[in-house]
């Protein structure tokens, strides 16, 4: 009969056998698999220190591109805008690089009649009705529904109303008054679809810089991205209109614009006004439109035309 005695022997020597086997094993393999291992880490460790010096130059190679489109923003810009009336107006998506937009304008000696943030209200699909109701209820003498969109788009509609507004009329137009364009834009700032900058626009322009971005990516991006593209249409209908964007794919406002052979025709793009350089070209995208009639797609990203338009005499 087996007795308790075996059974302690007998474990006794499985676990001797297996520590005798750790050992031995170990032994055996420590020279070659640690050598192993220990060239892996070390070829891991050059690569990653090489990653680390090529995205050091990479960035040192942005910023250096960056100082020089600013110092040639002094260069080239100067002058070329003097006279020049402007309305900028910036989208959710393109609010980042508003700024750098505008102080390039400002540098090529535009007058700025006003900037006009447009919120996340205004092209947001649930206020689809809201924006039809009081595009009827902004208007006033000089800025009267008769003309717009009838056709139950509220974006649209409202984008009409506010471009009469904001630029120039055609000729034999009468112009919309001061009074009036101040109560039209109260009407939208009130009701939470715009902000002005200052709370003031001072008159109207000749043409517009809209300030885009990327593409959106929420339940209803593609009303969204659709509802940005008739605000680009509208004013385009009205004046000259240059897209200072950001990227130039996914369904954002530069891609529908250059895939349009229509709007193409019309619309200016940039889609690196994300970048001093961008807003550099930005300026000079505008100063073609103005000078010449003529519409050009440029950057770096799916059918830009070129970086930049040729350069003004």
């Amino acid at each position: 009969m087996i007795n308790f005695r075996y059974h302690v022997v007998s474990l006794t020597a499985v676990f001797l056998a297996l520590a005798i086997g750790l050992v031995v094993g170990t032994a055996a393999l420590n020279g070659p698999v640690a050598d192993s291992l220990e060239g892996q880490v070390t070829g891991l460790r050059k690569d990653n220190q090489n990653w680390r010096q090529t995205v050091s130059n990479m960035e040192k190679q942005l910023g250096m591109e960056e100082k020089f489109a600013e110092e040639m923003s002094q260069v080239v810009l100067p002058g070329t805008l003097t006279g020049r009336r402007v309305v900028v107006l910036s989208l959710p998506n393109g609010r980042d690089h508003t700024e750098g937009v505008l102080k390039k304008l400002q540098l090529g000696g535009a007058t700025i009649t006003g900037r006009v943030d447009l919120q996340d209200k205004f092209i947001n699909p649930d206020n689809n009705s809201n924006l039809l109701e009081l595009a009827a209820t902004a208007a006033r003498p000089t800025a009267q529904t008769t003309g717009l969109p009838g056709n139950a788009h509220g974006v649209e509609t409202s984008s009409a109303l506010l471009a009469s507004v904001l630029l120039d009329r055609s000729q034999g137009i009468a112009p919309v008054s001061d009074a009036d364009r101040r109560a039209v834009l109260a009407a939208y700032n009130n009701a939470g679809y715009l902000t002005t900058d200052s709370n003031k626009v001072t008159g109207s322009a000749e043409a517009v810089v809209v300030v885009s971005g990327q593409p959106y990516v929420d339940k209803d991006s593609e009303k969204r991205d659709e509802s940005v593209v008739k605000i680009a249409e509208q004013f385009d209908r009205t004046g000259s209109i240059v897209v200072a964007g950001n990227g130039s794919v996914g369904g954002n406002l530069v891609s529908v614009v250059r895939g349009d052979p229509v709007l193409a025709q019309t619309i200016s793009t940039v889609d690196n006004a994300n970048t001093g350089q961008g807003q550099l070209v930005t300026s000079l995208a505008l100063v073609q439109q103005l000078t010449e009639k003529k519409a050009g797609q440029y950057g770096v990203g799916d059918n830009a035309a070129s970086l930049l338009p040729r350069l003004p005499q």
